[in-house]
């Protein structure tokens, strides 16, 4: 392509542009962005339930729509439109909601698949900008891994996904998305949510967690002892661990970016300021970090999930088992 042409043009704006996002990320811990913090919306609290099993999962789900049947009421009730459609998607009788909590930003965990007969399960944990006002595109990712899976998967494996929106993530341009404060709090969350599945689950059922971004900060301060067999980063701006050693985790860790993730802009540096640290370290696709690099595609940061991708390939290999079939 010559210097000059509109192609060329763009393709180098394009470049500008990922490059001046990652510096707003970074420059956002110094110099916040202010603005009117959205009022309440009322819901219900969640619903008091024990922990599940594959006798009471049932329950559990009709549990959580009716649960989120009232939040859309009172959201409605409020004039939020959007939200209570949100919520109002969610009691839908089809859907499988493990949690639900319609209250401020909104959690929610939503199982696609059999999950008391699956032999295959992965967690899909999200990054930055998850809320239930933006679930749609969370839940679109996790229902293209479950096709992938069910694709791919031999003969007689039942495989489930897990869409795990369990944390508060943070804003992408923010004070809390460069920092581990808010993985520190969602880490214990994780874990239980890890101990339901075990209880859940048979004996020998794998689980593989699938982190994308900040989710990737998620998983590794939740990764130690954690019983999974797998963790896969994807689109990380790091680990707060300067090494795979460093999660102290059993698990295989895998690591891949895209080769249009703005991500890679993103300096891989870790400092005390304010109280706080800022910034995640190394690199996770770096061989100082030791992960198991494969191939995450030439996509941004948004495509991990897309329909045909080479990443969804990979990431739907290392959740079923099949490790020396991934590409690097």
């Amino acid at each position: 392509m010559r210097p000059g042409t509109t192609a060329g043009w763009r393709r180098r704006a394009s470049r500008w542009c990922r490059a001046g996002g990652a510096a707003l990320i970074v420059g956002s811990v110094a110099f916040p962005l202010s603005g009117a913090a959205r009022p309440q919306i009322p819901a219900p609290a969640p619903a008091a339930l024990a922990a599940p099993t594959a006798g009471t999962l049932d329950e559990t789900y009709a549990a959580n729509r009716a649960n989120a049947a009232e939040a859309s009421r009172m959201a409605a009730g409020h004039g939020d439109r959007h939200r209570a459609a949100a919520d109002r998607s969610m009691a839908d009788p089809s859907r499988r909601l493990l949690a639900f909590d319609g209250r401020g930003a909104g959690l929610a965990t939503e199982v696609f698949g059999d999950l008391a007969r699956a032999d295959r399960v992965a967690v899909l944990v999200p990054g930055s900008d998850t809320s239930l006002d933006t679930y749609g595109r969370f839940r679109a990712a996790a229902l293209a891994l479950h096709r992938q899976l069910a694709a791919q998967a031999p003969d007689g494996t039942h495989t489930a996904v897990v869409a795990w929106l369990g944390y508060e993530t943070p804003g992408t341009i923010s004070t809390t998305v460069a920092t581990t404060d808010r993985a520190d709090r969602a880490a214990p969350k994780l874990r239980a949510l890890v101990d339901d599945l075990r209880g859940i689950t048979a004996p020998g059922t794998r689980l593989a967690l699938l982190c994308h971004s900040y989710g990737s900060v998620v998983c590794a301060r939740a990764a130690d002892g954690l019983d999974v067999a797998d963790i896969a980063l994807v689109g990380s701006p790091g680990t707060g661990a300067g090494t795979v050693a460093g999660l102290h985790t059993g698990a295989r860790v895998w690591a891949a970016r895209g080769a249009d993730d703005w991500v890679e802009h993103v300096p891989h540096l870790s400092a005390d300021l304010f109280g706080t640290t800022v910034g995640f370290g190394t690199d996770p696709v770096s061989p100082d970090f030791g992960a198991r690099v494969f191939d995450g595609g030439d996509g941004g940061h948004s495509d991990y999930f897309d329909a045909g991708s080479l990443s969804l390939t990979n990431l739907a290999r290392i959740a079923l088992g099949e490790i020396t079939e991934v590409t690097s």
